[in-house]
Formats: structure tokens, sequence, C-alpha cells
């Protein structure tokens, strides 16, 4: 039997979150763009699937550096 990794919990993978419509709303009027204009992440990504992404939602990943600080940014999750 195979045990099952949470990719989340590992030190290099930085936080991801499914957005909610209002905050996915907000972000595309922000940077003036559509969902299609954000990069891409496909559905089948270990980190999309632990969050339980469907095609269509939006991503927001949260890395942390010590030289850059706070970095967020956006993947609109695809087939």
């Amino acid at each position: 039997m195979m045990t099952q990794i949470n990719v989340l919990e590992h030190e290099m993978v930085p936080h991801h979150e499914v957005l909610s419509e209002g905050d996915v709303r907000a972000v595309l009027q922000k940077y003036a763009i559509s969902k299609e204009d954000l990069p891409k992440i496909r559905v089948d990504d270990p980190a999309a699937q632990a969050v339980g992404a469907q095609v269509g939602d939006v991503l927001k990943i949260t890395r942390v550096s010590p030289t850059a600080g706070t970095f967020v940014a956006y993947r609109l999750v695809i087939e």
C-alpha cells in the first residue's frame, strides 16, 4: 500500500489556495485582465490537486523569499 504524501508540506512548495469568485473578480479588476490572461497551471499538478482545484479556478500562490520578501502569483487552472 502506498503512503500518500502532501506536497504542500514540503519546504520548497509555496502556499497554494483556491480563490473565491469575489477574490477572483477583485484580482482581475486590479490588474485589468481576464482569467485567460493569467499564467496557467494544470489541474493534474500535485499542488493543484492537494488544494482541490478544479478547471477554471484561480490559485493564489504565495512565496516567501529572503531577498524578495513575500511574492504573490495567480494561476488559472486548466485541463
